[in-house]
Formats: structure tokens, sequence, C-alpha cells
């Protein structure tokens, strides 16, 4: 349903840290872009607080949230609907109010499109590496399976990679397999793999991008290599997120 020029749209991004995050820029040029009216903020929710403070905006009057770390799984809890990628994540990232809270995961749509910005358009048959085991790192293995790609994983933990592999249809990472097509590391800044092999993987990896954007990207440093940050991966997200806002925000079944 499109929602009319009089609607007036009020968002916001929540997260801890949050004062760094594009969203806002993103979305109000979407507005703008759009003939809409309405505002976008970026709100400090600490870990833990998720619940009260999605209740306080929805009552608030919210039309909906952007949800980023530490909030992904707790937003998933708090979620009265989910789409198939927040059930396959186990995470939401955006949240849209209505007569239902409703939960979707657009991280992976975002990383589908970082890809096919770096020429990488049909991901059937291409071997893809994760690395991390968050909340991003499982939307991400789940819309590459979705696309067919050979999608592998890496983590610290290899029994949590294992579990997560499993349960997405995925694979774990070999360091004497065939070179993956792409790397996408969904790992906190400053954070690098402490596999001497990996990091030779990483290394000759044609396509290698950060999750983390801004001051935060910071593997390209610790590598000493180009590394395409996480721009382009949230504005697609971020583009996904308005698309919902958007069309749902008048659907009040």
């Amino acid at each position: 349903m499109n929602p009319q020029a009089t609607e007036v749209f009020k968002l916001a991004v929540i997260g801890d840290p949050v004062a760094h995050s594009a969203s806002p820029r993103l979305h109000r040029a979407f507005l703008a872009a759009a003939g809409l009216t309405g505002t976008y903020e970026a709100i400090r929710v600490a870990a833990g607080d998720g619940a009260t403070a999605i209740a306080g905006l929805r009552a608030a009057g919210y039309t909906g949230l952007n949800v980023t770390t530490p909030l992904k799984e707790e937003a998933f809890a708090t979620s009265e609907e989910r789409d198939a990628a927040a059930l396959a994540a186990g995470s939401v990232n955006t949240l849209v109010f209505g007569a239902r809270i409703r939960g979707y995961n657009t991280d992976g749509a975002g990383a589908v499109g970082a890809l096919a910005a770096r020429g990488l358009v049909d991901l059937s048959g291409r071997r893809v590496l994760v690395l991390g085991a968050g909340p991003t790192a499982r939307s991400c293995v789940a819309s590459f399976v979705a696309r067919g790609a050979l999608t592998f994983l890496w983590n610290r933990t290899a029994a949590k990679a294992a579990g997560i592999a499993e349960a997405l249809g995925a694979r774990i990472w070999a360091t004497d397999g065939a070179a993956p097509d792409a790397v996408l590391a969904a790992l906190p800044p400053n954070a690098l793999p402490n596999d001497p092999a990996l990091v030779k993987t990483l290394l000759a990896t044609p396509i290698v991008i950060d999750a983390n954007y801004g001051d935060r990207a910071t593997l390209g440093l610790h590598l000493a290599r180009d590394v395409t940050d996480g721009s382009e991966m949230l504005r697609a997200s971020a583009r996904a997120s308005f698309d919902l806002f958007t069309s749902c925000a008048r659907s009040r079944a």
C-alpha cells in the first residue's frame, strides 16, 4: 500500500553505539526523494533495554525503527510477526509498528547489494565466505544460501560456527579448500582472524567486504590491503528497510 504524502513518518535507529550511524542521513534523503514528510533520529539504547525502548517508542507514535548492535536479538524477541529472513537469522534489524510489531531483517539484502556493487551479481555457484557468527553474519549466510551461493562460515569458536552452518545450509570453512570468490567479514572493529592460513586467504581473495564502515572499518588496515567498507551494504539494507516502512506503515492489520 502506498502511503499518502500527508503521512508523517517518525523513524529512528536504536543501538549502542549509535552516534556514528549513517542511517539518519540515508533515511532523511530517502524521505526527501520520495516527497514524504518525516523525521529520523539516532537513539542510544544499551543492551538489555531493547524491549522497554521499543515499547516506549511505539507508544510515542513512531512508524518504525532500524535496530543495530547489540539489540538485534532483543528486537527479534519483541517482534510479534517475523519475516523469513529474520526467522533464518534469529535477529531483526527493522521494526514496523501497527496493530502488531512486525520484525524484518534486511542485513542479508544489504550484503547481496554490496557484492553486486562489486560486480558479483549472480551468486549461484559462487564461493562466498562469511566471517563471524553474530546476527549480521547469520543474516548474510542465510541470504547467500538462498541465492545459491556455496556459502562457508568461519568463527573463532568452531562449535558455534558448525551449529550455525548446519542450521542455515552452509559449510564450515577449510583453509585447504578452493579460494572463495568473495569474503564478507561481519566481525567487530579491530578483530582479526587468528588463523594464519585464513589471513593468507583474505589477502588473496579478490573481493573482501568489511560490514563495518567509517572509522569502525579496520579490517583493511590490519590486512594492509584494499577492503571495501560496509557503506554500500548499509545503503542497500537501509533502502530495503525504507521500502518496508513506506509500504507497511499504513497497514494496520
